[in-house]
């Protein structure tokens, strides 16, 4: 018979009609995509799954015990409906068939097996209709397997409607019965110094282990695999940036001139990230960087100051921002920061598809010429049409807004570019690590001086309903000293049955919550339109849905102070910067995830005003969805709550749709829990690489890394 390796086709391995069913399934096509589909856990038998537990609606595989058996003929209309009882000994569960009296015979009381099927509900009873099941051995030849087979762990697999949990696991068991010997992607030193398996008895162990105590050391095998190819390529991928060869871009005049004219000192880090970046624009190649910090750090600044250095070689450059308010508002606080006397040099110009067509021809042609030397837009920028004389620069701002081509279709604009990435949302090291291992990273820790901060505080209507009408008390008393309120909702319109929502980044939805949305941006104008506190407080909206001059004029105005209270959207949730503003609140605060809900509120108390953010909640004391609010008010400490965030949230993947292609999610690997074996696995892959580029003497390595990153994944990691 034919061994197979882990690069055949599942076609040769199962044959046409089986592989077919598991590539609609899963996307499986090779016998490396099968062996990839890991176990999600290991039943006993005789090991009850608690029923009690099974989530409505979602396909399950549990272990149970036949308890009763009963047919009957249906009443409405011909035929048979076989009634089978199966229960975890505390509870209980339906199976039902129809028109199959057979199955009475198979499921005798007493037997035990697996059963997979769609958790349904019918007279308030749990249910699995038609569901796949496979009994255990029949009672005899049970009690005389029962020593090898109590020890022995079933592998449930993640499961579908078309495959269940055993299938997979019998597909599985052909193909290593066939398998010829998996090379170890890990070099055997560092193996050995890791107490980790073989990679050939790791991925059979893991698949079928003889007992419990297989599983562990078998997992721990495959999680440093999957760390050590994802860090070797991600550390390649900076080797082939460092190939490239950039122009070099010295500073000169034009920054002298611009830092001369700074109102303020810089903060320490401001002064630290800058030099390292202008080290980097004078290097041999392209500049990789990404810039975390908090909201109102000085990351624009830091920004801006490579963008003088660019220009002083008659370089341009362009920022390219998520949306069209912060778009324009980078324009004008670029022009404020770059005063009269270099901002007709530089002419900053703003380049959006929401301008007039004349004005978008003539900011067009100021790219195209190179007249504009500092460009900033949204998703405009990556159009055709929009071309660049010398560009220079490639400023991407809230990197988690664009994905990975859209970067690359603007950096394509250049001959290798130096490209800065910004974020505000903090970035845990690990996934930092992980998610941009091929980037350089800086930190912006210190917020620069006289900032009053803010106090953050929950409103727990579910305790405390009367407080709902306090929050707009305190608003009021808020603009009665002359300073403004942001109110933020999660939807436009919530009587629009979610039409009107505005993707607020989606908390995750954990067991238990009912994710609804009571308070559009709608609903809260109505409010304070008849609210006898608000006769005289001027109240304007601001939601994704208006036109973009209409977003920009509503946005300038409340800058001016001619609106007290904006009812917005999260449209204001990065770069609207109004010092006058003391005060957020967040309507239904537990519909947005941590990162999210800490960045809205550095909305405020970013000037000399000390700020105020009202996170009003319904969401009961002890839920999951309340924890996630509370950890909001507990610190303004962004990097915590990035921690925070990535623990509740889970990482998802890591070179996921926005960094990468579809295939290359984490499997075993987890970047909060893992941190140390990621640490570990990065070390060890730049010691590999720095001796073996090309890794000739690691083919073990070289082949698990062409496999683990597809075509799709490899051009996706050289554009990032």
């Amino acid at each position: 018979m034919t061994s197979l390796t882990l690069d055949s086709s599942l076609v040769d391995a199962l044959g046409a009609k089986t592989a077919g069913v598991f590539e609609r399934a899963f996307g499986h096509a090779t016998v490396g995509d099968l062996l990839n589909h890991y176990p999600r856990r290991y039943a006993r038998r005789g090991e009850l799954t608690p029923i009690a537990s099974l989530p409505l609606g979602e396909q399950v595989t549990i272990v149970a015990e036949v308890r009763s058996v009963s047919s009957r003929s249906m009443k409405q209309r011909s035929g048979s409906i076989v009634e089978v009882v199966i229960s975890d000994g505390v509870g209980a569960l339906t199976l039902t068939f129809f028109n199959q009296k057979w199955r009475a015979d198979q499921l005798r009381v007493g037997r035990q097996g697996i059963f997979s099927g769609k958790v349904g509900q019918f007279k308030g009873q749990q249910q699995l209709a038609h569901p796949d099941y496979e009994l255990f051995d029949d009672e005899d030849a049970a009690r005389l397997n029962a020593e090898v087979q109590q020890h022995t762990p079933i592998p449930i697999y993640p499961a579908t409607s078309t495959i269940a949990s055993w299938q997979v696991q019998k597909a599985v068991g052909d193909i290593l019965d066939r398998l010829a010997p998996v090379p170890d992607p890990l070099p055997e030193p560092f193996r050995l110094a890791q107490g980790l398996w073989d990679a050939d008895t790791a991925l059979r162990r893991l698949h079928a282990p003889i007992d419990f105590d297989d599983v562990e050391p078998a997992r721990a095998t495959m999680r440093m695999h999957e760390a050590f190819v994802l860090q070797t390529a991600l550390l390649q991928q900076r080797q082939f940036v460092r190939a490239l060869s950039a122009t070099a871009r010295p500073a000169g005049a034009l920054l002298e001139s611009f830092d001369e004219r700074l109102p303020f000192a810089r903060t320490v880090d401001q002064v630290a990230v800058g030099d390292v970046i202008a080290h980097d624009l004078e290097g041999e190649w392209p500049m990789n960087r990404l810039v975390q910090g908090e909201v109102g750090s000085g990351k624009t600044l830091v920004a801006l100051r490579a963008m003088l250095q660019v220009a002083q070689s008659g370089g341009q450059s362009a920022l390219i921002a998520p949306t069209e308010v912060l778009a324009a508002q980078h324009v004008r606080s670029i022009a404020r920061m770059l005063g009269p006397e270099l901002a007709p040099e530089l002419m900053p110009t703003l380049l959006t598809g929401q301008l007039p067509a004349a004005e978008r021809r003539k900011a067009a042609l100021r790219a195209a010429s190179g007249q504009a030397r500092i460009v900033v837009g949204t998703h405009a920028l990556l159009s055709a049409s929009t071309t660049f004389a010398d560009l220079g620069l490639v400023v991407v701002d809230e990197q988690h807004r664009f994905g990975v081509e859209q970067r690359e279709t603007l950096r394509a604009k250049g001959t290798a570019p130096h490209v800065l990435v910004l974020t505000a949302t903090p970035i845990p090291r690990t996934v930092a690590m992980t998610v941009f291992g091929d980037l350089d990273v800086s930190t912006i820790r210190t917020l620069p001086a006289g900032r009053a901060g803010i106090s953050t505080h929950v409103a727990p209507l579910a305790e405390k309903p009367g407080w709902f009408g306090r929050v707009w008390e305190r608003a009021a008393e808020e603009v009665a000293q002359g300073r403004q309120v942001f109110v933020v909702c999660a939807a436009i319109d919530a009587e629009a049955g979610g039409k009107g929502q505005e993707e607020p980044e989606p908390a995750p939805v954990l067991e238990g919550e009912q994710p609804r949305t009571r308070w559009g941006v709608a609903q809260v104008r109505e409010l304070l339109a008849s609210h006898p506190l608000y006769d005289t407080i001027r109240v304007e909206i601001l939601h994704g849905r208006m036109p973009g001059e209409q977003k920009d004029a509503v946005m300038q105005a409340f800058a001016r102070g001619e609106i007290d209270v904006l009812v917005a959207t999260t449209v204001v949730e990065v770069g609207v910067d109004v010092p006058n503003a003391s005060t957020m609140i967040i309507l239904e605060a537990d519909r947005f995830g941590v990162s999210q809900l800490h960045q809205l509120r550095g909305r405020v108390g970013r000037g000399e005003l000390p700020g105020l953010c009202l996170l009003v909640t319904e969401a009961p004391d002890g839920t999951p969805a309340r924890s996630r609010v509370e950890a909001v008010a507990a610190t303004t400490d962004g990097f915590a709550l990035a921690e925070v965030d990535l623990e509740l949230r889970g990482e998802g993947d890591v070179l996921g749709d926005a960094q990468s292609g579809a295939r290359s999610s984490l499997r075993l690997l987890r970047v909060v829990a893992d941190a140390d074996v990621i640490a570990i696995a990065r070390e060890a892959a730049e010691r590999v690489l720095a001796d073996d580029p090309a890794l000739l003497a690691h083919p073990g390595l070289a082949d698990a890394l062409r496999r683990r990153l597809g075509r799709e994944e490899r051009a996706a990691l050289a554009k990032n």
